[in-house]
């Protein structure tokens, strides 16, 4: 019978012994580990490990309930996905569509193995006329002060109707109610057309010109109902000069922001994110 790949992730407080029982049990099951790596962050006494192994024969629920015991043991939060099964991810967009298309181009390139459940928007569908939505729903949902909730009520409707893993807020320009972000709160993530935590707020590359910086910067993290002050998952920055116009900061700042969007995403596609209080842990290639 042929290998088949899965993915664990965990977090626990650190002890002796967590890598260890992790692995024999992997070998009692006759898999292989292709992949491993580890991190113990001694300021706040939690370990993290991300394991990408091969075995046949079993399924996800099997491979979890076998990990039961460690478990409970050591108090983990664990894991495990099929790797080849993609997560299935909702794309929220307003009227700046740039990073809208570069993940739908990276998805269908094979960049991003997900599966878009639905596209919903806050501008009508002619907005997008230049976009292709092939095997992607669209769903127009204007919103205003006075029907927020019902709006917000309706994506979370679509959210579990269609099984969605991940929300993508993909310069969706919407500041979201406490209850709805907190109700996406873990599997949601924004990108921000700064350098958090300074520029905050309207015209962000404006502000940074008006004070004569020089970086750039765009910031994927996780929403919260605090806004903009969930875990950083990653970060980019571009140098800039005196000859850059505010209309120059914008263009750069697209390029920022679709690529630290993409990167974030594609982590989270491949389970290499992990929650640590305030912050994440990240393991890369």
């Amino acid at each position: 019978m042929p290998l088949h790949s899965y993915v664990l992730a965990l977090s626990c407080r650190n002890r002796a012994g967590i890598v260890a029982a992790v692995s024999m049990h992997l070998f009692e099951m006759g898999a292989n580990i292709s992949d491993a790596q580890q991190f113990d962050d001694t300021l706040s006494g939690q370990f993290f490990m991300r394991v990408v192994f091969e075995v046949s024969g079993l399924s996800v629920e099997t491979l979890q309930t076998s990990f039961a015991e460690i478990v409970e043991r050591f108090g983990m939060e664990l894991r495990i996905r099929d790797r080849a099964e993609p997560r299935k991810v909702m794309i929220l967009v307003s009227k700046f569509d740039h990073c809208l298309v570069d993940l739908l181009y990276r998805r269908r390139i094979g960049e991003l193995a997900m599966d878009v459940t639905a596209v919903v928007a806050n501008h009508p569908r002619e907005t997008y006329a230049h976009v292709e939505f092939t095997d992607t729903s669209f769903h127009y949902l204007p919103a205003n002060k006075a029907d927020k909730a019902a709006q917000e009520g309706k994506i979370l409707q679509l959210i579990e109707t269609t099984g969605t893993e991940i929300v993508v807020l993909a310069r969706y320009m919407q500041i979201l109610s406490h209850d709805f972000a907190a109700a996406l709160q873990g599997r949601c993530i924004n990108i921000h057309h700064s350098f958090l935590p300074g520029f905050k707020g309207a015209k962000p590359y404006h502000q940074a010109h008006e004070r004569g910086v020089k970086i750039i910067g765009a910031t994927a993290h996780f929403v919260t109902p605090d806004l903009d002050e969930g875990p950083i998952i990653e970060q980019d920055v571009e140098h800039i000069s005196h000859h850059d116009t505010p209309d120059t900061l914008v263009r750069k700042g697209r390029d920022i922001e679709r690529r630290v969007l993409a990167r974030a995403l594609s982590h989270l596609l491949e389970d290499r994110v992990l929650l640590n209080g305030h912050r994440t842990v990240v393991f890369k290639d």
